[in-house]
């Protein structure tokens, strides 16, 4: 990591069907190879399916569903006398987004669906409702930052 400056901030264009930047972030994050057409024909299909599912706006699902896997805490390692101690440190809004993200799709990818469409789509509705394996990262981010708040006086 450059200790010079800090990296400057892309700007993304929102996306075209809902306009919305952090659905335009979450594609960038679930596309391979470049293939961003593909990409958004996923997104898109999984909130198809999951309007047809509860019958709700599909872009309130989606922020509905990253703000119940957003960590508000984790452990970062810190060197001090020899030692390496875990210490719990609050998340910045960005990251928090990225983790969310980064967790959600994931999740998705591992679950065993037969298309990414439906994998997405369900663990969408997983996280809107509070359980789902993107959501028991963050539950077990948010333990081990809690089992290690002795360090916390070590922040810095």
């Amino acid at each position: 990591m450059s200790r010079r400056h800090a990296a400057e901030k892309r700007e993304v264009l929102p996306d075209a069907k809902y306009g919305d930047l952090v659905l335009t972030k979450f594609m960038n994050n679930l596309m391979i190879d470049g293939k961003k057409s593909v990409a958004e024909s996923i997104v898109y299909n999984a909130m198809t399916r999951v309007e047809d599912k509860i019958k709700r706006a599909p872009i309130e699902v989606f922020h509905e569903a990253l703000e119940n896997i957003q960590p508000s805490v984790e452990v970062r390692s810190r060197r001090v006398g020899g030692a390496t101690y875990q210490v719990p440190v609050e998340v910045r809004p960005e990251r928090r987004v990225a983790l969310a993200i980064r967790w959600l799709i994931k999740a998705a990818r591992a679950r065993n669906e037969n298309t990414m469409e439906e994998r997405l789509a369900g663990e969408l509705l997983d996280a809107v409702q509070s359980r789902g394996t993107a959501v028991k990262k963050r539950e077990d981010t948010h333990k081990m930052a809690d089992a290690n708040k002795a360090f916390s006086h070590y922040r810095w």
